[in-house]
């Protein structure tokens, strides 16, 4: 589990999660969460570019279409989202890494 940037909540959910996998699972787990996992600096990265004019990208790559819009079209309503987001750009990195995660281990779960 050598992720960048990986946190300890996210470490404990994953190792949870696979504790009950086969070693065909947890191989077949850790290919699908490497592609869809996100890095919080990543998040970070894209948080500061919204600083600068393109707000919301950070938004869309965490599959949130309507928000991003919503920051793109409101220069991230008018900075204080896209501020608060660069404050919490952890939380959003790891929200979506849970929810990828979950996607992730009924993925690996099929077909065995």
């Amino acid at each position: 589990m050598a992720f960048p940037g990986i946190t300890p909540g996210e470490a404990n959910l994953l190792q949870e999660g696979v504790a009950n996998l086969s070693d065909i699972q947890k191989s077949r787990f850790f290919m699908v969460y490497e592609v869809r996992r996100k890095d919080p600096h990543t998040i970070l990265l894209l948080t500061v570019i919204g600083t600068l004019g393109i707000a919301g990208l950070q938004r869309f790559a965490t599959g949130e279409i309507v928000l991003g819009f919503l920051y793109l079209f409101t220069f991230g309503f008018f900075w204080i989202g896209t501020i608060l987001d660069l404050i919490n750009y952890k939380n959003i990195a790891l929200e979506y890494n849970r929810k990828m995660a979950y996607e992730s281990f009924e993925i690996a779960k099929m077909n065995h």
